[in-house]
């Protein structure tokens, strides 16, 4: 037993002076070769990205950037084109709008003249046949006076006979004509 107790002592002893393994970074026999892998790896690591990813990055940014300016410029002239459009429609709409007025009051002025030679026609046909109405009025009164002068000459004969007289036609047919005449 005493050769047990001296072993577990001895591997107390060799624990307590570095001999069971630990962090590798940490043991400053192997710095050197570390900082060495070190600077390896860092050289390695910048060409990499030196002469591979940063270019393409790089290119990348740099057709995203051109993208942006030639959509942006594409946008503006876009915009122009748009207010250019826009200014021509609304000469258009304007054009139009007097083209309709001119066309407006081109046809309310044919209107108008054929509305005045069909109330002169209107006029005239009217004044024709008022005058034709007058000219037959005229004729009904003086056929009217001749009957009623005829009427009342019969009438003044039947009443002189009657009253026992003898009526004179020409005496009858003067007193009548004196008394028509007011």
């Amino acid at each position: 037993m005493a050769s047990n107790t001296q072993e577990a002592a001895h591997g107390a002893a060799d624990a307590a002076h570095g001999s069971a393994p630990g962090m590798p970074q940490l043991d400053f026999s192997t710095f050197g070769n570390q900082i060495f892998w070190l600077a390896v790896s860092l050289v390695v690591i910048y060409l990499i990205l030196s002469r591979v990813a940063l270019p393409r990055i790089a290119a990348v940014l740099a057709e995203r950037q051109g993208t942006i300016t030639n959509d942006l410029a594409a946008a503006e002239d876009l915009k122009a084109k748009a207010v250019e459009a826009e200014n021509a429609y609304n000469k258009a709409l304007a054009d139009a709008r007097a083209e309709a007025q001119r066309i407006a009051a081109e046809t309310r002025a044919e209107i108008q003249a054929d509305l005045n030679d069909a109330i002169a026609k209107a006029d005239a046909q009217i004044a024709d046949k008022a005058a034709e109405s007058e000219k037959a009025i005229a004729e009904i009164k003086a056929d009217a006076l001749e009957s009623v002068k005829v009427v009342a000459t019969d009438t003044a004969e039947a009443l002189v006979a009657a009253l026992g007289g003898k009526a004179d036609a020409k005496a009858v047919s003067a007193a009548v004509d004196e008394r028509m005449k007011g």
